[in-house]
């Protein structure tokens, strides 16, 4: 934080800070979503069961690193510091390869997957724009 003055001069992102929260939130539902379409799928789509179970492992690691990844963001932002906000942005290409997974490579994709992932592709291209704006900012 620099100092203009007798007042301190904040320079995090808030529309960053609201992307980070709004994927905070949209997380879980995403992974309670795809987890209960797998249920769906596992007993009405004939599915081997290692595809489906590597598929499920997949939506796990890609919780557990969007997880992190949202964490490390928003203490970057609040912090105003540069390395957290690189490490999240670095975290952003294995959560995109999620994403393309699991619309692309996955074994059967609904439509409501589909829209889902989009959704999410949306919430992360925003936050990585924004990351890097606010990089930007923190090294003027």
């Amino acid at each position: 934080m620099s100092r203009s003055g007798n007042y301190a001069v904040t320079i995090s992102s808030l529309p960053l800070q609201i992307f980070v929260y709004c994927s905070g939130c949209y997380l879980p539902f995403f992974f309670v979503a795809e987890a209960l379409m797998f249920v769906y799928k596992g007993a009405v789509l004939p599915y081997s069961n290692a595809t489906l179970a590597a598929e499920i492992i997949l939506l796990v690691l890609y919780a557990g690193v969007e997880g992190c990844r949202l964490f490390i963001g928003a203490k970057g932002n609040l912090t105003q510091r540069k390395l957290p906000l690189f490490v999240a942005l670095a975290l952003a290409v294995p959560v995109l390869f999620g994403y393309l997974f699991f619309l692309l490579w996955q074994t059967y994709v609904l439509r409501i997957e589909t829209v889902l992932i989009y959704i999410g592709i949306v919430l992360l291209a925003c936050q990585v724009v924004f990351s890097f704006l606010t990089v930007w900012a923190f090294l003027r």
